[in-house]
């Protein structure tokens, strides 16, 4: 990875040498953009949390919004993960979003970490409408994940022909967005799980399915 401009500091990209851990600056990043939003933290609050100087800063991770762009995506892989993995292991759509509910509850109220998910609040009263639409776009791809998963249990015979999929995944999306808020005003987890355990009360099945 070195490059020609390393000089003594082999390895280090763009010839900057780093004396910071790049994994555990980006965690500190994350867990400041989830605490106070987008707009509401600011570079200087970025370096002091990270413990690096803005040079550093800008040398390892670009701007302020590719700081956030990075951020988004090791959440998504991380902290946020729960939803991509039980539409991908659960058998059915109705199992997945059971237990995309329940994880959630769990995942937004645990300790160690701001309450919530970061790319429902993080774009709160921003006035970066690209960062804004980013952090919808994500939250709309999920909406038609769901909505994909529905439509396919349709056609397999799994849940009701007359089963409206975009509004089914419309209520998961909402649901999903509504326990994060909730859990940042300060719901607890039994809390969350007794939301979530009246929201699939309305799911619907056919005669010889249990979804």
């Amino acid at each position: 990875m070195a490059t020609a401009g390393d000089g003594k500091k082999k390895g280090r990209p763009r010839g900057r040498p780093r004396s910071f851990d790049r994994e555990t600056a980006l965690e500190k990043a994350l867990l400041a953009f989830w605490e106070h939003g987008y707009e509401a933290t600011s570079v200087s609050d970025l370096t002091r949390v990270m413990d690096i100087g803005t040079p550093s800063l800008y040398a390892a991770f670009g701007d302020k919004r590719s700081l956030f762009e990075e951020v988004v995506r090791v959440y998504g892989t991380g902290h946020g993960s729960f939803t991509d993995r039980a539409l991908a292991e659960e058998p059915t759509a109705r199992a997945a979003v059971e237990r995309t509910l329940r994880e959630a509850a769990t995942a937004y109220t645990e300790p160690g970490h701001p309450h919530g998910c970061l790319v429902v609040h993080a774009a709160t009263n921003c006035s970066d409408t690209e960062v804004e639409q980013s952090l919808r776009d994500r939250r709309n791809a999920n909406i038609a994940a769901f909505e994909s998963r529905i439509g396919a249990d349709v056609a397999a015979g799994v849940l009701p022909p007359d089963t409206d999929a975009a509004a089914l995944a419309r209520h998961v999306g909402a649901m999903i967005q509504g326990m994060s808020q909730q859990a940042r005003d300060g719901a607890s987890r039994e809390e969350l799980e007794a939301v979530a355990e009246i929201a699939m009360t309305i799911w619907p099945r056919t005669g010889t399915h249990k979804g």
